[in-house]
């Protein structure tokens, strides 16, 4: 009998439970070893704040963040060699142009020097948004903008430009008993609701893709579309938040029916052919270290509705970051994201990130972890109020700050806390705390760094926590406790 007559009768290399990476190391970096009573020596030294504790002491998996922790890949560290780092018009400006057409539609870059400016470059996401929000808010007017899910910084710059930032979370996010696979999606209702009271006040609607805050979960195309209806009726702008764009295109080919068969390229071009903008952090689905950028549809409803914003930017963007041409990015950078944005949207890097995702979610729910579900694609979230049922851990205890301390000093592993402290707010004058309608711990795995050992010793060190859990200690807030982003700035203490 031949092999392939063999292959026929066998279980095919896809139907394995373990499948080799689509990628092979070219370097490693060998971690400094350093002892528990050393890490809490030094955590405690910073204010138990994370943020705060030295990347070069963490010996285990750093989950703080999934921006701009991506490993490159050859062919970006390849194409730093290629950077022109000329003032004006570097080659990689025109090629980077060329490869946003490509990826999200001819709409989001006019040719340099014809027509409106409709593309800005900035050295990330938060001065995107930053620009976005700096000119609606000098409208004057008390405008509201509702999204699915704000991220904290986002958030931050919207209430930095006197804009109310609103959060309309889908029922099924908010229900332990739905199995939907887009829990990230915008509530309909809600938004219906809020356009019969504020249409007036409301200059655009965002949509997060990912759902960062909302335990970075996926939206689906249905709901896109019907946003985009709803935003179109009332001649109101749409955009997105698009840091996690390809990650969400594989979901939507994954789970929703119709898009089985179609390209990641394909789904990711029709889920922006229903906005008239978006801003990004090419940190994240850019797959290089820093960048981020903000584009208008030409010609389409934000522009024509604030024909005055584009040349506005333009000059915010040269006073605060530098010519257009470059936007705060050096042309070795520029020529790595044009490379990243071609891996990102390939099916075999997909498949891999988000299967490594899932098996940290899964092997933490083996051991008994209350995590949100079904699982995000690039980072899983741990309910912090259910993993502290049962014990005297109360909400200003603020158990997530407790926990992601106790993961870093005892284990090595850096988490982030985004619930009851990050998303909340203190009244000094009522001294009474504003809890958000999220309490988790975030586990954001960065792209193509960890290996499953990796993920497995993380897993194991908070089961340890979690059978554990009565021992760990309230947090008493030492300083900023009543400030913006307080996360960011904190001090605490253990009790």
């Amino acid at each position: 009998m031949t092999l392939a007559k063999i292959a026929k009768k066998l279980p095919s290399e896809d139907s394995l439970h373990t499948l080799p990476r689509p990628y092979f190391n070219h370097s490693v970096e060998f971690k400094e070893r350093n002892s528990a009573e050393k890490r809490l020596e030094v955590l405690k030294e910073v204010g138990y704040n994370v943020f705060f504790f030295p990347a070069g002491m963490i010996t285990g998996c750093d989950f703080l963040s999934d921006s701009g922790t991506t490993t490159m890949t050859n062919k970006q560290w390849a194409a730093l060699h290629l950077g022109d780092e000329s003032y004006g018009s570097n080659k990689g400006y025109f090629l980077l142009m060329e490869k946003i057409r490509e990826v999200f539609g001819n709409e989001f870059f006019n040719e340099p020097a014809l027509g409106k400016p409709n593309a800005f470059i900035f050295h990330q996401g938060r001065p995107c948004e930053d620009a976005l929000f700096s000119m609606l808010g000098k409208t004057g007017k008390k405008l509201i903008i509702p999204s699915n899910g704000h991220f904290d910084t986002t958030e931050a710059n919207i209430h930095a430009n006197k804009i109310k930032p609103l959060n309309l979370f889908s029922e099924e996010f908010k229900s332990d008993d739905s199995e939907s696979h887009f829990k990230g999606n915008m509530n309909i209702k809600k938004l219906k609701d809020l356009l019969k009271k504020s249409k007036n006040n409301i200059p655009l609607i965002y949509i997060t893709i990912t759902n960062n805050t909302g335990g970075g979960q996926p939206v689906s195309m249905e709901n896109i579309k019907q946003v985009s209806s709803i935003a179109k009726d009332h001649k109101i702008p749409l955009f997105f938040d698009a840091c996690r764009f390809a990650e969400n295109a594989w979901f939507i080919k994954k789970f929703e029916k119709g898009y089985k068969s179609k390209s990641i390229s394909k789904i990711v071009k029709e889920m922006f052919s229903y906005v008239d903008g978006f801003t990004i952090s090419f940190k994240k689905d850019g797959l290089v270290n820093m960048g981020g950028g903000l584009f208008l549809r030409a010609g389409g409803l934000f522009i024509k509705n604030y024909p005055e914003i584009p040349d506005a930017l333009m000059n915010h963007q040269i006073i605060k970051e530098g010519h257009p041409t470059y936007g705060g990015l050096s042309g070795r950078d520029i020529m790595t994201l044009v490379t990243g944005l071609g891996t990102i949207i390939q099916q075999k890097y997909l498949d891999h990130r988000i299967r490594q995702v899932r098996e940290l979610g899964e092997k933490l729910v083996d051991f008994g972890i209350p995590m949100v579900t079904p699982f995000g694609g690039h980072a899983v979230y741990m309910d912090v109020n259910k993993f502290f049922e049962g014990t005297n851990m109360k909400p200003n205890d603020f158990g997530g700050i407790s926990f992601t301390a106790a993961l870093l000093g005892l284990y090595g592993h850096r988490a982030c806390e985004l619930g009851y402290f990050a998303f909340g707010q203190y009244d000094p004058k009522t001294k009474k705390e504003k809890h958000p309608e999220v309490n988790f711990v975030r586990f954001a795995v960065p792209r193509l760094r960890y290996e499953r050992q990796d993920l497995e010793s993380t897993a194991e060190a908070v089961k340890n926590l979690y059978e554990n859990r009565e021992l760990l200690p309230k947090v008493k807030v030492a300083y900023g406790r009543d400030l913006p982003l307080r996360h960011f700035k904190a001090r605490f203490e253990l009790h």
